[in-house]
């Protein structure tokens, strides 16, 4: 059974272990266009980003039987490198899941607490982006769970895909017009 609970700046460590483990395996299987093929844990850039996203995003948790199996980053604004828009959003600035539970629906699971999110903060737009070279699996990865690709762009010579949904803002209760009855 998957959990999500509310995760924090502690959390940097397990973020870099989960994106270690993401390296191997990516560079294992001849992927390294996304990530490289080196540990992030080791890269002093990397660490400095990871702890500013754990400490300045809101960061979710997600453990299978108590064991953290995925994290996910989510924020009201697009990372520097991608346009902001003109209507309340949340933004997907991290997801990832341990190799050890993939298939098990962890990445989904998280996807569906940032839809959560974003509806009980008013916002009706969830983005994400992510590595828009090599076969495109991730790319699909996104589009089976509710994304469309909305725009390409490069991070110097890194091809990114920028991916958005539609998720319906909760409605927020407003007073009714006119006077109360009695007064």
């Amino acid at each position: 059974m998957t959990r999500i609970r509310r995760g924090g700046p502690g959390d940097a460590p397990l973020m870099l272990a989960m994106l270690d483990g993401a390296v191997a395996w990516l560079a294992a299987n001849g992927r390294t266009g996304q990530w490289g093929s080196e540990p992030w844990s080791r890269d002093p850039r990397r660490v400095e980003r990871i702890t500013g996203i754990a400490r300045d995003d809101e960061i979710w948790v997600a453990e299978v039987d108590g064991r953290p199996a995925g994290v996910m980053a989510v924020a009201p604004r697009p990372p520097s490198y991608v346009a902001p828009v003109d209507e309340p959003e949340l933004y997907i600035t991290l997801l990832v899941t341990d190799r050890a539970f993939a298939g098990h629906g962890v990445g989904g699971a998280l996807i569906g607490k940032a839809r959560d999110e974003a509806r009980a903060k008013g916002a009706g737009l969830l983005r994400v982006d992510c590595y828009g070279g090599g076969d495109g699996r991730l790319v699909e990865y996104y589009r089976r769970n509710g994304f469309e690709p909305v725009a390409e762009f490069k991070v110097g010579d890194w091809p990114g895909r920028l991916l958005s949904q539609q998720v319906g803002a909760a409605e927020v209760a407003k007073p009714a017009g006119g006077t109360q009855p009695g007064k």
